[in-house]
């Protein structure tokens, strides 16, 4: 019996955990290039400071 209820809820809750991954991949929404401010940022610190980021950051523009 102890061995029964321990496959069961082992088998249940692996059951659960793919579920929520599947539910987790299918809810990712797409990341909206330059939403933020980020295409035309100017770097400021580092070797190639002055640049803007823009070619650097986001390789296919469309």
């Amino acid at each position: 019996m102890r061995d029964t209820k321990h496959l069961k809820s082992n088998s249940d809750k692996l059951a659960q955990t793919n579920k929520e991954k599947i539910l987790f991949r299918s809810q990712r929404k797409a990341v909206n290039a330059g939403a933020n401010g980020t295409l035309e940022y100017t770097i400021k610190e580092g070797v190639n400071k002055q640049k803007i980021a823009d070619s650097q950051l986001i390789k296919n523009k469309k």
